[in-house]
């Protein structure tokens, strides 16, 4: 039998033996990261529409200062109206002040790597494609060695869960015309819930969250409590992928939701 040596294929950008449609996923991937990167940046700098009666848009919440130019966004805020001290130069919404925490969860997160640097760096643009560069970057030197930042940023999205519960749980008290509240459940109320149903699935799948919770150990079936909640996250990791785009895509709705509703192009049905 004849062996035939094995030598580096060169490619150039973009060049591949592949007859499939390869360019699909990366281009979807391009074009949904896109929309919502763009649409959210927009959000955040309107400072206006981002609470419905007990609705609040995650965007924005929680609401630490609000804008006295949006009296309804007082409501919800933690601290008042927007302190003296705030640079008048600088752009000011309570939004921008709340989505960098959550964006660099996503923007660090393992799979959402690997999607980006497809869709946006072709690197490469799938496998067995020719990319752009002829040398391999990494991640171990400056600046993708700041991605190892994203456990940290996964503590801080954990905090946001707890924080988008309780929003849900407001969602249901409506005014009852005396001054006081009434427990009520609309379609926004729903979609708030579902919201963080899926951005539960989608943290506590991540990862850095099954080291966390027992891959750190040489044998995590010796404990059952670590065995059991590794078992769990890896559960959620194992759709980890549909969970990410799903969440993505319900966080930015419920935005689109509260924002049409707010400006009296939507009805909210109230269901109880």
């Amino acid at each position: 039998m004849q062996v035939i040596p094995v030598t580096d294929v060169s490619r150039g950008f973009g060049s591949t033996s592949r007859r499939d449609t390869w360019w699909v996923a990366p281009l979807a991937v391009f074009l949904g990261l896109g929309t919502f990167v763009v649409y959210s940046t927009w959000a955040a700098f309107q400072n206006a529409h981002y609470t419905f009666g007990p609705y609040l848009s995650p965007f924005y919440a929680p609401v630490l200062w609000a804008s006295p130019d949006y009296p309804a966004g007082l409501e919800h805020a933690w601290f008042g109206a927007k302190p003296a001290w705030f640079p008048a130069l600088v752009p000011f919404s309570p939004a921008l002040l709340i989505l960098p925490f959550p964006g660099l969860f996503r923007f660090t997160c393992y799979y959402y790597r690997g999607a980006y640097y497809k869709a946006f760096w072709a690197d490469p643009p799938s496998c067995a494609v020719g990319e752009p560069r002829k040398s391999y970057w990494g991640e171990n030197s400056f600046p993708l060695i700041l991605q190892n930042v994203h456990r940290y940023f996964l503590y801080i999205a954990c905090i946001f869960l707890f924080l988008l519960s309780y929003d849900v749980w407001l969602a249901t008290r409506w005014p009852d015309g005396n001054g006081g509240t009434t427990f009520g459940i609309g379609v926004g109320t729903l979609i708030l819930a579902l919201n963080v149903v899926l951005l539960t699935s989608y943290t506590l799948g991540c990862h850095a969250m099954r080291h966390i919770v027992g891959g750190f150990k040489d044998e995590v079936s010796k404990s059952a409590m670590c065995d059991g909640a590794y078992a769990c996250s890896s559960a959620l990791n194992y759709k980890h992928q549909l969970f990410a785009w799903l969440s993505l895509f319900t966080v930015g709705f419920c935005d689109l939701y509260v924002r049409l509703c707010s400006m009296g192009i939507w009805t909210d049905y109230r269901i109880l």
